[in-house]
């Protein structure tokens, strides 16, 4: 049995899977905790990486491994491949300035040319989360750090290059999918944007040709081979594939094909779409990403995503089971309770200093139950924006598939189909990010056209009679937040 390994270095931790090369059939996992906070040091990624292989039970009979990460994480390098700064991650908003300035002086002063002028050269107009707006924020705020800055990767090209072991800052590799979170690099060209690099760090473009970007490996193109030691591991054994971002990661190991939609809660709320063109979208709200197998993912994301549930629950002070129980025994609409869940600013809308809302609150209707119930509606509410919001950019959306850890809430399974009016594709839970990227490593270690067809996972198919009076009220509310 030949083995390949997937990585998944979210947010939250580090997960490892270990599959079959051909069958997919999960051999053995591994995981281990990341830090929490906005801003974080990568050492700390590399050592739950270590603390998962260990528990994993080691890599020494894999053959293939790739890595998926949290996309838009800022990763800046020196001379000598030595971390500059800790890396500041996608739900960092302290650059939503500089994402108004960066569009703003694209577009010569006018914002609604500039977005435009944006998301013609990269498919996405800047927002807080994307890589070229903390870069910003750096060579105005730490312009000696900035001055540094001899390699700029993300958290999965840092990674997969320390796991190669070199320290040689051209070794750095990345692919298409997390490439294009970056806000400098065209997917469709399939091209660094210097120019914009240049704008984002103050610098004429001459001025940031010396600086080191990953070369953006193919599909199933070998990054490179382990190194024989990697913090102590002999790993030359093994074959690294080029990686991707966790969206596209998910995409992959979930199979879906073109006209297909993934609607993930996790730490955030990810809408993305399977395309074979990709979108221009000069509001900022849909993103034009990569995929990890040539095609394009759209995408919209919120800032917001599962843990409103864990707020929710927190506040009740009650179980997981419990606030199912709450949430499942309300009436549809929570008797009249609204929650708009922009608890830590928003994305989707682009909101980055908005709160939440709780509201139409009366004497009858403020029991646990409807709070419950509110929570999840109001979540569902955000997702379904943020599908609206992929819908307008042209994207045929007739279904989602439900995934993240969010998906394992009985009550957010059981309102989705109602509240998105669509139905709903819910698999059973697993590490989809990962499965991803071990389906990659087993793809570029067969070096076929395709990625294997592994074995389809079970999936639980969901419908219900759809209620939109539940969105319209959320979108009344919503729309007092919006207006200031």
């Amino acid at each position: 049995m030949t083995l390949a390994a997937g990585v998944d270095s979210s947010t939250q931790s580090c997960k490892i899977v270990v599959r079959d090369l051909v069958t997919g059939a999960l051999v053995r996992q591994g995981r281990a905790s990341h830090p929490d906070g906005t801003e974080v040091h990568p050492d700390r990624w590399w050592r739950a990486l270590g603390q998962a292989v260990d528990a994993v039970g080691g890599l020494d009979d894999v053959a293939a491994l790739s890595v998926g990460g949290q996309q838009h994480g800022m990763v800046l390098l020196d001379a000598g491949g030595e971390v500059i700064r800790p890396a500041l991650l996608w739900n960092d908003t302290r650059s939503a300035g500089a994402a108004g300035e960066l569009i703003s002086e694209l577009g010569g002063g006018d914002r609604a040319a500039g977005r435009a002028a944006w998301a013609a050269a990269v498919g996405s107009a800047p927002v807080a989360s994307l890589t070229i707006t903390k870069l910003r924020w750096v060579a105005d705020n730490e312009p000696e750090a900035a001055a540094r800055i001899a390699a700029i990767c993300l958290p999965h090209d840092w990674l997969t290059w320390r796991l190669r072991g070199t320290g040689r800052l051209e070794d750095l590799v990345t692919d298409r999918s997390d490439a294009s979170g970056t806000g400098y690099f065209d997917c469709v060209s399939n091209t660094y944007r210097r120019d914009l690099l240049a704008m984002a760090l103050r610098r004429s473009q001459e001025g940031v040709e010396d600086i080191v970007l990953p070369r953006v490996a193919g599909p199933n193109e070998a990054a490179g081979a382990g190194g024989a030691d990697a913090a102590g591991r002999g790993l030359s054994h093994l074959v690294l594939g080029p990686g991707c971002g966790d969206n596209a990661g998910a995409a992959l190991g979930l199979g879906l094909r073109p006209g297909q939609t993934c609607l993930s809660l996790g730490t955030s709320g990810v809408v993305a779409a399977v395309s074979t063109t990709p979108t221009h979208d000069p509001t900022g709200l849909v993103t034009g990403f990569a995929d990890a197998t040539g095609a394009f993912l759209p995408l919209a994301c919120t800032l917001n995503g599962a843990r409103v549930l864990d707020a929710a629950k927190t506040v009740l002070g009650v179980s997981y089971q419990e606030f199912d129980s709450l949430a499942l025994s309300a009436a549809p609409g929570a008797g009249g309770l609204v929650h708009v869940p922009y608890l830590e600013g928003e994305r989707t809308p682009n909101l980055p200093d908005a709160t939440g809302i709780l509201a139409g609150m009366t004497l009858a209707n403020l029991t646990p139950a409807n709070y419950a119930r509110a929570a999840v509606e109001g979540l569902l509410c955000l997702m379904g924006a943020a599908l609206d919001a992929v819908r307008a950019q042209g994207v045929d959306i007739t279904e989602v598939t439900l995934t993240g850890g969010g998906a394992k809430s009985a009550c957010a399974k059981a309102l989705a189909p109602a509240i998105l009016g669509l139905p709903v594709n819910a698999p059973a839970p697993d590490e989809y990010v990962a499965n991803g990227a071990a389906r990659q490593a087993a793809w570029t270690l067969a070096g076929t056209d395709e990625p294997p067809a592994w074995a389809p996972t079970t999936t639980e198919r969901l419908t219900a009679t759809p209620q939109p009076h539940i969105r319209a009220a959320y979108n009344n509310t919503a729309q007092l937040l919006e207006r200031g």
